[in-house]
């Protein structure tokens, strides 16, 4: 479960990184989205993407493990 709350995190620091003024990957793409820099906007976009993805294959994953009655043949 920790694994697929993963993506929450990610958009919740971009939201944090606003209100606290705390300079991030979430800053970052605000000031790219403000200033139209489209290709740093789509790397971050990726990136997070890269991210939630990566963090739904290893819950998969661990969930394939950890549970017996689950076997990915």
């Amino acid at each position: 479960m920790i694994a697929l709350g993963v993506p929450t995190i990610f958009s919740g620091a971009i939201i944090t990184e606003q209100i606290f003024r705390v300079n991030g990957l979430g800053q970052l793409l605000i000031t790219a989205i403000q200033g139209a820099d489209i290709p740093l906007v789509q790397t971050l976009t990726f990136i997070f993407a890269v991210l939630i993805v990566l963090f739904n294959l290893i819950a998969d994953v661990l969930y394939g493990i950890l549970d017996p009655r689950i076997r990915y043949d």
